[in-house]
């Protein structure tokens, strides 16, 4: 029994001094501020991640709305050369056209042939205008704008074929004038013998 009464009056001196200590020391103060401080930067973390996700989004917005421009523009220029095309077809067949058909040199049966190959060309340029037309004009053809800027590509690149074709085909023309009117003055020339 003289143990137990040690015992307990060690244990109670015990429990006497360290919650002295622990009175002394004080109880444990927790600084607020700190907490305060982390939940802003991370309110103002979360909102400045919500800003930059919009960001993300307006660029892609713009990024998508400046390939259109860009497609629209290539269709232009494709739209703009097709025309430059077909007023040089439309020229020479003005011009050169008519000076071939009323050259004497000329044989009538060879104005036709002349006219009809013409003529077969400029109705395929206005085919082409018609076809054109009807893709810029029409979502009936429910068409990417890939792969309309490649259809007019493709149409920019045959009126030129179709311009060089009738660029040859009066330069042969001439030719053959000239080669008739440099016969006819060889054959009709006047001889002092």
């Amino acid at each position: 029994m003289k143990n137990r009464i040690k015992k307990a009056t060690v244990t109670a001196a015990l429990l006497l001094l360290v919650s002295a200590a622990g009175i002394a020391q004080g109880a444990p103060v927790y600084d607020n501020t700190n907490f305060i401080s982390l939940a802003k930067q991370l309110f103002e973390s979360a909102k400045q991640t919500s800003q930059l996700l919009q960001t993300v989004e307006f660029l892609q917005e713009q990024k998508e709305n400046i390939n259109k421009v860009n497609h629209v523009i290539r269709q232009l220029k494709a739209v703009r050369q097709l025309v430059r095309n077909n007023q040089r077809l439309y020229a020479i067949i003005q011009d050169d056209l008519r000076e071939i058909l009323h050259s004497p040199f000329i044989k009538p049966d060879e104005v036709t042939r002349i006219s009809d190959s013409f003529t077969a060309i400029l109705e395929n340029s206005l085919e082409s205008l018609d076809y054109i037309d009807q893709i810029l004009s029409s979502d009936n053809l429910k068409m990417t704008d890939a792969e309309r800027a490649s259809v007019l590509k493709e149409k920019e690149v045959q009126s030129q074929e179709m311009v060089a074709e009738i660029e040859a085909k009066t330069r042969r023309y001439q030719e053959i004038i000239s080669f008739r009117e440099m016969q006819h003055k060889i054959n009709n020339r006047e001889t002092n013998y």
